[in-house]
């Protein structure tokens, strides 16, 4: 298993990982196989997205601070109670299948870390099972 660190500069913040991941990918030396990957954060996720127009993750947060807004009866002390609720929304893992050494993806996705509780230094895990 490997780790991938990414460091966020804003509260609720996309960071297109698709190239890292790609790299570890083919540093892997693993042509064909399925590559997981896992954040253990509980206010971040991952999520596959358009990674054309940037657009995209503009319009995502707005609607994610839409369906969860923060709000005064919220009970967890931390306040960060919408950050939970997205990160359920994105999930926390997600898997790529890899062929020839490449993640196999659609033409216009990409592979994101979804902050939401930041900034922060998060980590991510990568594993790599060949088929």
């Amino acid at each position: 298993m490997d780790t991938l660190t990414v460091k966020t500069t804003a509260r609720q913040q996309f960071v297109d990982i698709t190239m890292q991941v790609a790299r570890f990918i083919a540093d892997s030396g693993i042509a064909n196989g399925i590559c997981y990957l896992f954040c253990p954060h509980t206010t971040a996720g991952i999520t596959f997205n358009e990674n054309w127009d940037p657009d995209v993750q503009h319009d995502m947060a707005l609607n994610l601070d839409a369906i969860a807004p923060q709000r005064p009866d919220f009970r967890h002390a931390e306040g960060n109670s919408p950050a939970h609720v997205k990160t359920g929304l994105m999930g926390s893992d997600h898997h790529v299948f890899v062929e020839n050494g490449e993640p196999v993806l659609g033409r216009w996705q990409g592979i994101y870390f979804a902050e939401f509780d930041g900034p922060r230094t998060r980590k991510i895990f990568l594993k790599i099972v060949a088929t």
